[in-house]
């Protein structure tokens, strides 16, 4: 039988013989063990941080979302003073009375150009024959004799193309009589010349039998391989230079790339409050329609002859701030060469997202459709648009209707394939769409050449 002294005795040796007793300090705790958490556990904490950096994400993209469509609510009714700090109503910028301070509503507008002037050179014919202007004694051909390759590249240059410029010789017994009446030589060295008309000279005829004919630009090439009423889907590949001019990312009206930086549309694009360069944006190498990108606008030019009442002179152009990059979805169209003369029945197509109906909707996908070239004096019969048609103008479609352009096609392209495709027409007016006796009018390119010309000369 133990007594309490041996058990008290007991009670002070340690447990394991040999290991060293640390003695107990007051105040210290052993820190208590906790359970290690298990997978579900750390998967379930997991799921919770995901789950709130998702709301985070789309709380913050609904905010952006909001701000876009308030900014894009806003900027279709107001214009915003930047140095005032203020907002005004779209409709009293561009109106020619300064709103904002130092004007600032007034200084970024459409403007117009009236061409009172001859441009001096142009290209006629099929053939694509070289004329320059000269004072006095009107249009020469020029002979082929001395002409160099920076002749060219000024010709090319002066008319507002510098893609790959090509030269070739063409027979003069093979012009036109009036394209043999009169001549103008090259001087070998055109040195100091910026302009082709500075570096020729009047003579009699050409020697060597042969006059000049360029080819300025890739323009008009498809790759390899209708707002249209009557017409069907088709690809950007296909009209590479169809473009929708969009304000504040709406699709207004259509255009057509001429150059790497110049865009061909209707000056009636441009009227009440759409007169503010800065809101608009031309969507380039695009089959459906859409409005995120595009290239934005540094000048919009209409012809000072444009009359709203008469329809007349409707074209203008646009510039953009920097060129596209030429390539299989983005590429001009050829202006044409001067005096085409087509005929009635030539076959044209006509391309848009315009309406596909009348009182319809505009298309999401590009449209084509082909259509005739309606014979002058049938257009302007009392039967059909009477006196209403001028010389700026021609008409394209079917006496019978059932194919035409429509409402969000204005200021697209009507091209005509000769070896490659040219714009002959700007869509400008109907009444209705695809009605019987009432095609499709279009601007008159031809009559325009100089304009045109003209504006990119003095805006390069």
């Amino acid at each position: 039988m133990r007594t309490d002294t041996q058990i008290a005795a007991e009670s002070t040796r340690p447990l394991r013989p040999g290991a060293t007793q640390v003695p107990v300090q007051p105040g210290k705790r052993r820190r208590p063990m906790a359970a290690p958490k298990t997978a579900t556990e750390k998967a379930a904490k997991r799921k919770r941080i995901l789950i709130t950096v998702l709301a985070v994400l789309v709380v913050l993209a609904i905010l952006v979302v909001a701000g876009y469509f308030v900014k894009k609510l806003i900027d279709s009714k107001y214009f915003f003073c930047v140095r005032s700090f203020k907002f005004i109503p779209l409709d009293k910028a561009c109106d020619g009375k300064a709103d904002c301070s130092g004007g600032e509503d007034e200084s970024t507008c459409v403007s117009s150009l009236t061409a009172n002037t001859t441009f001096p050179v142009r290209l006629v014919s099929s053939s694509q024959v070289l004329q320059v202007y000269r004072p006095g004694s009107g249009w020469r051909t020029v002979c082929a004799e001395d002409w160099s390759p920076q002749h060219t590249e000024t010709t090319c240059r002066q008319l507002g193309y510098s893609v790959n410029p090509g030269m070739s010789k063409v027979e003069v017994g093979t012009l036109p009589s009036d394209f043999r009446a009169s001549f103008c030589g090259v001087r070998s060295d055109p040195g100091a010349a910026s302009t082709i008309e500075q570096a020729v000279f009047d003579r009699q005829s050409c020697s060597s039998g042969a006059a000049v004919s360029l080819t300025c630009s890739n323009c008009g090439d498809q790759a390899a391989e209708d707002r249209i009423v009557g017409g069907t889907g088709t690809t950007i590949e296909e009209w590479p230079w169809q473009v929708s001019l969009q304000q504040n990312g709406q699709h207004t009206c259509g255009g057509s790339l001429v150059t790497p930086r110049w865009v061909v549309t209707a000056a009636h694009c441009f009227s009440g409050s759409k007169k503010e360069v800065s809101r608009w944006q031309v969507m380039t190498g695009r089959t459906n329609m859409g409005s995120l990108g595009g290239s934005s606008v540094d000048k919009i030019i209409l012809n000072g002859e444009y009359s709203a009442q008469r329809n007349d002179y409707d074209i203008a152009m646009m510039r953009l701030s920097k060129p596209i990059t030429v390539g299989h979805t983005q590429r001009p169209v050829c202006l044409p060469p001067y005096g085409m003369n087509l005929k009635g029945g030539t076959p044209l197509v006509v391309t848009g997202w315009g309406y596909t109906e009348e009182r319809g909707a505009v298309s999401s996908v590009l449209q084509k459709a082909s259509v005739a070239l309606i014979d002058r004096s049938v257009c302007s019969s009392r039967e059909v648009y009477g006196p209403a048609i001028t010389p700026r103008m021609v008409c394209a479609g079917f006496l019978d209707g059932k194919v035409d352009a429509c409402q969000g096609d204005s200021g697209g392209p009507l091209v005509y394939l000769s070896n490659k495709w040219q714009l002959v027409g700007v869509v400008s007016w109907g009444v209705g769409c695809a009605r019987k006796d009432r095609p499709g009018v279009y601007t008159n390119v031809d009559e325009m050449l100089n304009w045109v010309y003209t504006v990119m000369e003095k805006n390069r």
